[in-house]
């Protein structure tokens, strides 16, 4: 991490709904080669991992993704372009919920503020 810039680590929940599952499997290749094609953009300053949880959530989310990034402008820009794909515009899947967090943001906090040295770690 540069000073002044902190790791994000963003948890985004989404559920696939039944429509997306309707569609042939070759179709939702096509509409998710649309979602790669924007991820692998912002490649450079958003790292991207998909999870699938249908199997596994509380059954308010099927999937996740986990992001990280120290540019917050680069991750919105993003998912603006995402918001605009046929897959996301056309209903088949939403946002239920982002959670959000700093990596080690105490410590940065600790050697930028207080002037202590680094943590041990």
């Amino acid at each position: 991490m540069e000073k002044n810039n902190l790791n994000h680590g963003i948890i985004i929940l989404l559920e696939f709904y039944p429509t997306w599952l309707a569609l042939t499997r070759e179709k939702r290749r096509e509409l998710a080669e649309d979602l790669y094609s924007i991820i692998e953009k912002y490649s450079e300053n958003v790292k991207v991992k998909f999870f699938d949880a249908d199997a596994f959530g509380d059954g308010t989310y099927t999937d996740f993704i986990f992001c990280e990034t120290s540019d917050l402008k680069m991750y919105h820009f993003m998912w603006e372009e995402i918001r605009d794909t046929y897959a996301y515009s056309n209903g088949y899947f939403k946002i239920k919920k982002v959670i959000m967090g700093l990596q080690n943001a105490y410590q940065k906090f600790e050697e930028e503020s207080l002037e202590m040295g680094p943590e041990h770690r």
